[in-house]
């Protein structure tokens, strides 16, 4: 029996093909969303942030968690990653504003009104 060659694998078009995003360690991170000064090496401004919001938990207790990936165990985050985490960072600002401005809501319930005068405390003898 003769042997057979595969078919050949459709090449991709340009459409089809994946574009490469630049990617940003975690102080260029910091740096590109101006949360910590590029001239000083040992601002670290805004680094925590950034890991903090990356670890929150998966179910949205502690606010939507920010997207990013390990590279090399590296954290680092694209452009489009960086433009969700600005986006996440405005909601939350106007959610706690908008917390801020309205008054809390009373859970308890109302107090009692004092007596008054009328009866006499008791007197020990």
């Amino acid at each position: 029996m003769a042997a057979r060659k595969a078919p050949l694998a459709p090449t991709p078009t340009t459409a089809e093909l994946p574009t490469l995003q630049r990617f940003y360690n975690l102080r260029n991170a910091a740096i590109r969303l101006d949360l910590t000064d590029p001239d000083n090496p040992e601002d670290t401004t805004g680094q925590r942030w950034l890991r903090d919001g990356f670890n929150r938990p998966e179910d949205g207790s502690k606010g939507r968690k920010f997207p990013g990936r390990y590279m090399g165990r590296n954290l680092v985050f694209s452009e489009s990653d960086l433009a969700v985490i600005a986006e996440i960072a405005l909601e939350e600002t106007a959610l706690k504003q908008r917390a801020k401005d309205t008054p809390p809501v009373s859970t308890g319930r109302p107090r009692r009104l004092r007596r008054t005068a009328k009866t006499p405390a008791l007197a020990g003898s």
